[in-house]
């Protein structure tokens, strides 16, 4: 979430509340109304008008209400244009431009009567045309309304919902939430790009594969000498002519695409300008909650999830006595494995500066993913009728993707590694897709197969996972070069030149940076221990969605981590106070050591208290600085020679500073 934008609207808001209703409304209208409905992106309007209102800037019922009364309105205007218009209402203009949103609409309403109207106001594009169907079909009004009012009221409170969740515990993410929110919209766009793509060319293939295949094969009758060698792929008689002539056109294109790549990252002699900014944008977001997300994630692509599905695969196939395919998977996986390792060895491109040696062009794990699924889709995808069959393709695009969105999360390729893995990959399943079709004539009943490999697959991928994420994580870290302070310039005037304040675009989270210390985290852990302070292991994702489990109590949550220059706390301390009531120690690295090699923590001492918005979950929220926490740290560590500096000349505040030499006497 754009949190400048958020601030903009909140201010609008407060200057403004009455006029929040009406641009509620009008969101929800505008959503309702025939041919509006589709372009209106009412979904990300309604969550970010939830999040103000869980914030506490709109009143809910207010907000509630408004939405409800928007969308009856809207239905209620559609549902006038399909009386009014009547059966017309399929010719007109601009009404007859949709014409495949109204069948939908059409089918539904036959289906399900009045309760389409419930329905559709959760089924995305037909939700505008389901009222105008039903006004069309000539639906009693006094029949209509009643539904309809009971739809717009559950939509209204079901959209704004998770806004108001997201706004009500906004205090406690808001230390990672623009990053989150960030990476999560990335990864929905790159899958709904692979997969519009997937489906965009099986479509187009469908449709028109027949018509140049006629046309190829009205070309080899005029060039006889030249014609026999597509006669392999343009067999008439054969039904799968028209996809070997697809897969070799998109063989072409890949392997001219795969070449032109690789020539212009050997003539630019390495990654392109772009390949650093994606890598250091990327970096920017790295944030505790994502890390093991997408760890995990990255994990999918490891040789033991693959091995076991192929493996699986080939048991199965080797006992229904399918050679030829078991013969053809064979070459695809072992050939696929020797062609990465020997471009790896050939072809030196440097990786990612956070990349450990092994990781470099193209991406092997990349280009294997996309091998085993790709190729296993053209397995069994002829097998099934012609709608399912592009379903395997979308599902191996979909994976790939994840896999390569988290690696390059990581750090450990170049954008153009990954392109250049898919490509090679994808090219790799073309050969061995054409040659397997082209000699494979006999089918056989694939579902068992389906089951057994993509069940295998996923049992395989969540038990690596689980144990594998922990120790990818530790292989990517960024070379960084540590400065030297001495210990006098840091005490006397160096402390002042380190960061004031976390760096974050929303102002909640511009925590003052209000306590460093020179030394070991284990003996300070130890010491603060001894005073009350109690350690806590890293909070991740599993942890965020843990707290909807309010039963235990405060003690049973965990305090959501922070991030500063994308480094997740290195040590999380909190005292109990009073019940619900917290005092939290934060330290980050500086990638700054003093001369006698200590090295340099920075972090923050704040306040928390426990809330259950809405009594869904349960989270810890910093309160407004009062300065507590910062006293009590100071007057636990005064014994142990901290010093409370001066204001830092960035925030303001004053700065506690501790050496671990004072407090390794007794």
């Amino acid at each position: 979430m754009n949190s400048s934008w958020l601030e903009t609207a909140i201010a609008w808001i407060q200057a403004h509340p009455n006029a929040a209703g009406l641009a509620i409304f009008l969101v929800a209208f505008f959503d309702s109304l025939i041919l509006a409905g589709i372009v209106v992106p009412a979904l990300p309007l309604l969550i970010a008008i939830g999040t103000m209102v869980g914030m506490g800037h709109i009143n809910p019922v207010y907000a509630i209400v408004s939405a409800a009364l928007g969308a009856l309105v809207g239905d209620g205007l559609s549902y006038w244009v399909g009386r009014r218009w009547g059966s017309n209402l399929l010719t007109s203009w601009p009404f007859n431009k949709y014409p495949t949103w109204i069948e939908k609409g059409e089918q539904l309403f036959k289906r399900r009567g009045v309760t389409s109207i419930l329905i559709a106001r959760f089924v995305g594009a037909i939700r505008p045309f389901v009222p105008a169907i039903a006004g069309m079909a000539g639906m009693p009004l006094k029949k209509y309304l009643p539904i309809s009012f009971v739809a717009a009221l559950l939509w209204s409170v079901t959209f704004l919902a998770p806004g108001m969740l997201l706004g009500a515990s906004y205090d406690a993410v808001a230390a990672v939430a623009d990053r989150l929110a960030i990476l999560m919209g990335g990864v929905i766009l790159a899958v709904g790009i692979v997969v519009a793509t997937v489906l965009y060319v099986w479509r187009w293939s469908a449709e028109y594969a027949d018509i140049y295949l006629a046309r190829i094969l009205a070309w080899s009758k005029k060039h006889p000498r030249l014609g026999r060698f597509a006669d392999g792929l343009v067999d008439p008689n054969r039904p799968e002519s028209a996809s070997l002539l697809m897969l070799a056109v998109c063989l072409m294109l890949i392997g001219w695409a795969w070449f032109a790549l690789l020539s212009a990252l050997l003539v630019n002699g390495g990654a392109f300008v772009i390949d650093h900014t994606i890598h250091d944008f990327m970096w920017s977001l790295r944030n505790p909650l994502a890390d093991d997300l997408f760890g995990r994630l990255a994990s999918i692509g490891d040789t033991v999830v693959l091995a076991s599905c192929t493996v699986v695969g080939l048991l199965y196939l080797a006992w229904r006595r399918r050679w030829e395919a078991v013969i053809h998977w064979i070459i695809a996986v072992v050939f696929g494995v020797v062609l990465t390792q020997f471009l790896a060895a050939v072809i030196n491109i440097p990786s990612p500066a956070s990349a450990p040696p092994g990781f470099g062009f193209p991406a092997k794990s990349i280009t294997m993913t996309t091998i085993v699924l790709g190729f296993f889709a053209v397995l069994i995808a002829r097998e099934y009728p012609s709608k399912p069959r592009v379903w395997p393709y979308v599902i191996a695009g979909i994976l790939t993707t994840l896999v390569g969105i988290a690696r390059l999360y990581l750090g450990a390729h170049w954008p153009s590694d990954l392109i250049g893995g898919a490509l090679l990959g994808l090219a790799w399943v073309m050969i061995i897709g054409l040659a397997y079709r082209a000699h494979h004539t006999r089918g056989f009943w694939m579902r068992p197969l389906t089951a057994l490999f993509y069940g295998t697959f996923a049992i395989a991928a969540v038990w690596h996972m689980s144990h594998a994420s922990r120790d990818l994580l530790q292989q990517f870290h960024p070379a960084v070069e540590t400065e030297v302070m001495t210990a006098k310039h840091w005490n006397e005037s160096g402390w002042k030149t380190l960061p004031a304040r976390r760096v974050e675009a929303d102002a909640r989270s511009r925590w003052d940076l209000n306590f460093q210390y020179a030394g070991s985290l284990e003996d300070l852990s130890k010491r603060l221990q001894a005073l009350g302070y109690q350690p806590q292991e890293q909070a991740t994702w599993v942890d965020l969605i843990g707290s909807l489990d309010t039963g235990e109590g405060p003690a049973a949550h965990k305090i959501l981590p922070a991030s500063f220059e994308s480094h997740p706390e290195a040590l999380l301390l909190s005292k109990i106070i009073v019940p619900g009531r917290r005092e939290v120690i934060r330290l980050w690295p500086t990638h700054t050591e003093l001369d006698d090699k200590k090295p340099l923590w920075i972090g923050n001492a704040q306040t928390m208290t426990y809330a259950e918005p809405y009594g869904v979950f349960g989270i810890w929220r910093p309160t407004a600085d009062s300065g507590d926490a910062f006293t009590h740290l100071y007057e636990a560590l005064e014994p142990m020679g901290a010093v409370q500096g001066v204001q830092h000349p960035g925030s303001g505040s004053p700065v506690l500073r501790l050496n671990q030499r004072e407090t390794s006497s007794e």
